[in-house]
């Protein structure tokens, strides 16, 4: 445990900006997921695709995920829906 108090102050900070992060990639990895099964059970319109494209373009401006994984995934959502 650090002794200095701007040290302390840090470990503080960091605990609260994990437990934030984590909460947004799961957020996203969720939007990823229900979109998946949605494919799956044939119960997807361009509306659902569009919502979770725009979920992720937020994730990537914001930083949570890089933009290439964004367009990964935005991608991998587009193509299993026109299936």
């Amino acid at each position: 445990m650090p002794n200095i108090k701007s040290a302390i102050k840090r470990v503080e900070v960091t605990k609260k900006k994990t437990v934030a992060n984590k909460t947004k990639k799961t957020a996203i990895r969720t939007v990823i997921k229900n979109s998946k099964a949605a494919v799956a059970a044939g119960s997807v319109d361009a509306e659902y695709v569009k919502n979770t494209q725009k979920s992720l373009d937020q994730a990537a401006a914001k930083g949570h995920i890089s933009k290439q994984a964004a367009a990964r995934a935005k991608s991998r959502v587009a193509k299993a829906a026109n299936k």
